[in-house]
């Protein structure tokens, strides 16, 4: 526990002293504190400049308040490796989808990190008409009405696009 505890305080930047830490009771509340002027903003654009994080920091007066950051470098590097991760699977996906094992359904729902519960809830379509539209050939049949509740789910303008994969 104070290894995961030290290593987890080697993150932060050396400015950042802790202010009260308990090891028996866990107790870690207040256990650093930002200035305003130390909020990370290491901006490597990993989500395009739509997101920033809120960070509490302390102004002069030692109150707590609000500051936006464009980013922090450790979570920067997670970001990009999960985001990686996430773009390897949607091309494995569209590899399997060109190669016929899967449908076009298969495809976005990588893009869209979606499973087969998330897709059913959302487009309400049974769990189980969802697995079966995983295979190409029930994919292919599927009602017109169905491949719109796919293509609004996905926010496709009409169902031919969900026939265009990786495009």
């Amino acid at each position: 526990m104070v290894s995961l505890l030290l290593s987890f305080m080697s993150l932060f930047p050396k400015s950042l002293q802790p202010i009260h830490l308990s090891y028996h009771n866990l107790n870690f509340d207040r256990l650093f504190v930002m200035k305003k002027d130390q909020v990370p903003q290491d901006d490597e654009n990993l989500l395009d400049g739509k997101t920033r994080d809120v960070q509490y920091a302390v102004d002069q007066n030692g109150k707590y308040m609000t500051v936006l950051s464009l980013g922090w470098e450790p979570k920067n590097i997670v970001m990009r490796q999960a985001w990686n991760e996430i773009n390897s699977h949607v091309e494995d996906a569209r590899k399997e989808v060109i190669a016929g094992k899967k449908s076009p359904l298969f495809y976005f729902m990588q893009k869209n990190m979606m499973d087969v519960k998330l897709l059913s809830e959302y487009s309400g379509i049974s769990r189980w008409k969802v697995r079966k539209h995983l295979k190409p050939r029930h994919f292919n049949n599927a009602k017109i009405s169905v491949l719109d509740k796919y293509a609004k789910t996905f926010n496709l303008s009409s169902t031919d696009d969900l026939f265009r994969v990786g495009e």
